[in-house]
């Protein structure tokens, strides 16, 4: 009988961490994350920042890779000009985090973007965002949630094709689509809240934090794809 699927979830590097009578620094990913991949049937395994060119190694021991929520995508990385409502460069998870992605999309490993997620994985094929837009985070530091609608016929419309209310917490979109990627849902608004490639690797980018709610349907998805 085959064993649970080892599942990669990209993690913070924050300075100054403090827990118990500790401040130091740490990798850090909110309990969401590996709680929601043990729900969904894999094991996971943490990847904080590491050098770029250890991403391929790391892939290779991989049965699917998670890029989670984060900070802003610093804005060069796609040729634009930082907005003032941009926050701080996270360089080195940029670095690491864009690594990761270029070496799953070769090596054909099932791949999941969770919002900061998903913008990268529209930044690595190209694709450009929007610096900042309103309603998508409408209290500092307090998920909200609105609906999303999915496109007929893609991967996530098989996964939930009825609307589902999500969890969301962002103020940058997706702007042009990165080389490849296709529409799978959208916000009332209009905002676009999920991208695919199509064919048969499975990479899926998700706007919202499935992490925050309990749909575990994208997450047992993704341990399906990464069995075998």
């Amino acid at each position: 009988m085959p064993g649970r699927p080892l599942i990669g979830v990209s993690t913070y590097l924050e300075a100054g961490a403090r827990w118990g009578v500790w401040e130091l620094d740490a990798a850090l990913l909110p309990a969401g994350y590996p709680r929601l991949v043990q729900r969904a049937g894999g094991l996971a395994a943490l990847l904080p920042p590491d050098a770029p060119e250890q991403a391929a190694a790391t892939v290779a021991r991989l049965d699917g890779l998670v890029i989670a929520g984060g900070p802003d995508v610093e804005p060069v990385r796609y040729g634009a000009e930082r907005h003032p409502r941009t926050g701080p460069p996270a360089r080195e998870r940029d670095a690491w985090e864009l690594a990761l992605i270029e070496a799953a999309l070769t090596a054909r490993l099932p791949l999941l973007g969770i919002c900061r997620g998903m913008q990268l994985l529209n930044v690595a094929l190209g694709g450009t965002l929007v610096q900042h837009l309103e309603g998508h985070a409408e209290v500092v530091g307090v998920f909200g949630g609105h609906t999303v609608k999915p496109v007929p016929g893609t991967l996530y419309a098989g996964i939930a094709p009825e609307e589902t209310s999500v969890p969301t917490y962002h103020h940058q979109s997706v702007d042009r689509l990165g080389e490849g990627l296709v529409p799978s849902a959208h916000a009332e608004d209009g905002t676009l809240e999920a991208v695919e490639l199509p064919g048969d690797h499975w990479v899926l980018g998700v706007q919202w934090h499935p992490e925050m709610g309990e749909d575990v349907r994208v997450m047992r998805a993704l341990v399906e794809a990464s069995v075998g």
